[in-house]
């Protein structure tokens, strides 16, 4: 545990931190804490074709044309989902890649390595494919989320009726639940 004494020199120390002054320095900064950058709060990360995300971009606000500030977001969500989805399989491949008979996994020096190496470092080796996956599930319900969203607001501009979102309420009571027994 750490005494007061030093709590309080580390609060000295970090009025001193103030961080990059210049837009070049903060520019610089500004990917320092990320690992694998699944889901990174920047879409494009270094390295990506800023024209492939700038065409699905265009894409999808051709198809779903929207009104509004509101339908603006949700569209950019959908795209921000589906290119992190991209990403993700690039991302296992380049795991499937790495991964050798011998269950080791070999660092290889192209860029597309890149994200795989960085992902077996984050998910320690093995663990790296179910880590993946969980982000995959974690982008897939929030793109289907922002579709859904999406085509309701669109359908209540277009004075359309729009159901209410189903819920399903699951009653447990009375049921066993001990595994196996």
């Amino acid at each position: 545990m750490t005494n007061p004494k030093k709590i309080e020199s580390n609060r000295k120390n970090a009025l001193k931190s103030t961080g990059p002054k210049t837009e070049e320095g903060k520019k610089a900064s500004r990917m320092n804490a990320l690992k694998h950058g699944i889901l990174s709060q920047e879409i494009l990360l270094p390295g990506e074709d800023e024209s492939a995300l700038i065409k699905l971009k265009e894409g999808f606000y051709n198809e779903f044309s929207p009104v509004g500030d509101f339908e603006e977001i949700l569209v950019d969500r959908i795209v921000s989902s589906i290119w992190r989805l991209k990403r993700l399989g690039q991302t296992e491949a380049s795991i499937f890649r790495s991964y050798e008979a011998d269950n080791s996994f070999t660092i290889f020096s192209d860029n597309l390595s890149t994200l795989g190496a960085s992902f077996i470092r984050d998910g320690n080796g093995a663990n790296a494919f179910s880590k993946l996956s969980r982000y995959e599930s974690t982008i897939e319900r929030g793109l289907f989320k922002a579709i859904h969203e999406l085509q309701r607001i669109q359908a209540a501009r277009l004075g359309k009726t729009v159901s209410l979102p189903i819920t399903v309420d699951i009653d447990v009571t009375g049921v066993d639940t001990e595994p196996f027994s």
